[in-house]
């Protein structure tokens, strides 16, 4: 599932490449086509995104209300204005790393290929959004709907604070809700009501960072240790929305500045069962938890 990263990144592309111009919105699919009626032909005021929900606000009261889930994406396109990734989501399909317009290949309707306006939609298209300069459309997603805004808020309302937000009084929130639960940690950094946007990998690699043991309670955590959960994240996280893609190793361990960062040298123990640890060299462990996998190190992580 795409975690709270890609989604700023996407509420980023929408407000540099969408916001301030009319809308055409439709539904080639047909499962949104009421809602798509609803939102037609209104002009975008502004992108936001908290956690991995996204918001995109008409100049009608309306908003537009995406979660990916595990296989939502949007694809883009546009003329010699647009700018940014031309697919992001869904890592499940096209990988971590996003693809940009000047690798999408004919079919993108990429300003490399000349634009001519939108290409046919090309399988289940749930939502398309045409503007004078560019295009995106959204398949897969889990929530796909026309609010308004007070439904917005009450989205929001059920949420825990947003890392990347990072306002005043976020920390001592997240502190609150962390140190006032008796689950495990490792769980409780997945509860959207406790801390909004971060996922699987998120998860593993900052508690590794931190050395902290995955079962612990939240309740037995100390004040200064959940702190130091909160600011990794805000940094890890902060480093995903600047890269595009999840890595939280340090330069030192990867191939080289021209080689870049390789995929498995980007984090240090997610995916990375039964390698040596990056640290102190004992064999990384996984265990299904709440139904995902966690991964850690048992002799960093006690």
């Amino acid at each position: 599932m795409p975690e709270g990263h890609s989604i700023h990144r996407l509420a980023r592309q929408f407000q540099d490449v969408f916001a301030g111009r009319m809308l055409e919105v439709s539904s080639p699919q047909g499962r949104f086509a009421a809602g798509a009626a609803v939102l037609d032909r209104h002009e975008l005021l502004e992108a936001t995104a908290h956690g991995k929900q996204l918001f995109l606000r008409f100049d009608h009261g309306m908003v537009l209300h995406v979660h990916l889930g595990l296989y939502g994406a949007w694809n883009f396109g546009g003329d010699e204005s647009f700018s940014g990734a031309s697919s992001i989501g869904a890592p499940r399909r096209i990988g971590e790393r996003e693809t940009f317009a000047r690798d999408a290949g004919p079919d993108a309707g990429s300003p490399a290929m000349g634009y001519a306006g939108p290409p046919p939609p090309a399988g289940a298209v749930r939502v398309r959004l045409v503007s004078g300069n560019g295009w995106a459309d959204l398949r897969g997603a889990t929530t796909c709907a026309a609010i308004t805004e007070a439904e917005a808020a009450a989205v929001v309302a059920r949420l825990g604070p947003d890392p990347l937000h990072n306002r005043t009084g976020d920390r001592e929130e997240f502190i609150r809700r962390l140190l006032r639960r008796k689950t495990a940690v490792g769980l409780l950094l997945m509860d959207q009501a406790v801390v909004a946007g971060i996922g699987n990998i998120y998860r593993a690699e900052v508690l590794f960072r931190q050395r902290v043991d995955p079962w612990t309670p939240g309740s037995s955590l100390s004040t200064e240790t959940a702190g130091r959960l909160w600011d990794d994240t805000v940094a890890a996280m902060s480093d995903g929305v600047c890269a595009g893609r999840i890595v939280t190793t340090p330069a030192a361990l990867w191939s080289g500045v021209n080689a870049g960062v390789l995929d498995d040298e980007a984090h240090f123990v997610y995916k990375r069962q039964g390698q040596p640890c990056r640290r102190c060299g004992e064999a990384v462990g996984v265990a299904e938890v709440g139904g995902r996998k966690l991964y850690w190190c048992p002799g960093c992580q006690n």
